[in-house]
């Protein structure tokens, strides 16, 4: 038998994220502070974009926040298979938000680019560092956890931050250029920073497209299927597998599989094996299976002729 409840597990791993969540929400407020106040008193637009971005940051996250919170509540009469599907709903959202927010930086660093004004100062530099290592090691972390529960919208959380980390990294060379070129240089930051809005609208665009891939039910990686497979067929009494159908509703993997048995068994027997096949799958701890649904079909001839 599995050793835990499939929804308290899905559950638990709903919250752990969300908790993860949380903690880059307040990496984004105080990082929005430290980039705001450094913008301002250093004379350079890109800090203050970067604030702006992490400050949409914090409600993009506080979406993906909610989606967890939703996805961990467990089956009820209106959905029976649960809610995982808001954790990719607001994977989507933050894509969405990834797109509009690439657009607004965009607008007023054109605005910079055409409006003459005081260069960088050179402290910002430090300012930018630090933002840079803070958001690459966040990034880094949040993939590792979307890895371990086969999240994607933690997968996206963690591409948002690593996006933050390449502007900073832009307006870090942006300030550089501007400061080493001297008067007339000064909009090389507003350039660096036009030029990180293409690539938060390319990593946005690749954010939506994953997230849609999950709400739409896409096929599964087939090594993941064919590890199902040798699941289902070590279990004794399973002679052959007919079908197997797989899909992701959030945090959940859904496993839909036919299995094939001595036609001569008895209903009981049959039963049995289809339990057996079910508990294999649901133990299979690193695939993270929360429901399986198994279908007995008899063979014309029993097993081993």
């Amino acid at each position: 038998m599995p050793s835990a409840d499939p929804h308290a597990r899905l559950a638990r791993r709903a919250q752990e994220s969300a908790a993860l969540v949380l903690r880059g929400i307040g990496l984004n407020a105080a990082l929005a502070a430290v980039k705001l106040a450094g913008g301002v008193f250093g004379h350079t637009y890109a800090l203050i974009a970067d604030a702006a971005e992490s400050m949409l940051d914090i409600l993009s996250s506080t979406l993906v926040w909610a989606g967890f919170k939703v996805a961990a509540r467990p089956p009820d009469a209106d959905h029976p298979y649960g809610h995982g599907k808001a954790e990719p709903l607001a994977g989507m959202a933050v894509a969405l938000f990834i797109f509009a927010m690439a657009g607004w930086v965009a607008w007023h660093a054109v605005r910079e680019i055409i409006t003459p004004h005081q260069g960088p100062a050179w402290w910002t530099l430090l300012v930018l560092a630090g933002v840079i290592v803070a958001k690459a090691l966040f990034s880094r972390r949040m993939g590792a956890a979307s890895a371990a529960v086969g999240s994607t919208t933690l997968g996206i959380e963690a591409l948002h931050h690593w996006s933050d980390a390449l502007t900073s990294a832009a307006a870090f060379v942006g300030i550089s250029i501007a400061l080493w070129g001297g008067p007339g240089w000064e909009t090389a930051d507003d350039w660096a920073a036009l030029f990180a809005c293409v690539i938060i609208a390319f990593n946005g665009l690749g954010m939506f497209l994953k997230a849609l891939g999950d709400v739409m039910d896409t096929a599964l990686p087939r090594n993941l299927e064919d590890e199902v497979r040798a699941l289902a067929l070590a279990v004794p009494g399973v002679a052959a597998l007919h079908k197997v159908r797989m899909r992701k509703s959030g945090l959940s993997l859904l496993v839909d599989i036919q299995v094939q048995v001595d036609g001569q068994l008895t209903v009981r027997e049959g039963h049995d094996i289809a339990h057996a096949v079910k508990d294999a799958l649901l133990a299979s701890a690193p695939h993270g299976i929360d429901d399986v649904t198994v279908h007995i079909e008899p063979r014309r001839e029993p097993a081993g002729q």
